[in-house]
């Protein structure tokens, strides 16, 4: 595994969640820009995806990919908008970074 790819994973993860949390905003407020911002975001965060199947494969580029948006946006949840996470979740979160580490 290429670790060029692992960064433009990492920073689509974080686009990702980025948009994510423009996404809550656009929720709470319904203003138009904070939905094209956060299609915007998404679509940059997407990009970076595509950008590492050039040295990786897309299933598991794919997974990492979601399962970096997942870690971020439980750190960003908890932290910024004080949403816990339940033990189930947080075993779901584990499980699913073993299933990361088993596909590579």
């Amino acid at each position: 595994m290429q670790i060029s790819g692992l960064y433009w994973l990492a920073g689509g993860s974080v686009l990702l969640t980025v948009g994510d949390i423009i996404f809550k905003m656009w929720a709470k407020q319904t203003q138009i820009s904070y939905y094209l911002s956060g299609l915007l975001i998404y679509m940059l965060g997407l990009l970076c995806l595509v950008e590492s199947f050039k040295t990786h494969n897309m299933a598991i580029a794919s997974a990492i990919l979601v399962i970096g948006n997942i870690i971020t946006l439980a750190i960003v949840s908890y932290f910024f908008f004080g949403e816990p996470l339940t033990p189930k979740q947080m075993a779901g979160i584990c499980t699913s970074i073993l299933a990361v580490i088993l596909m590579v």
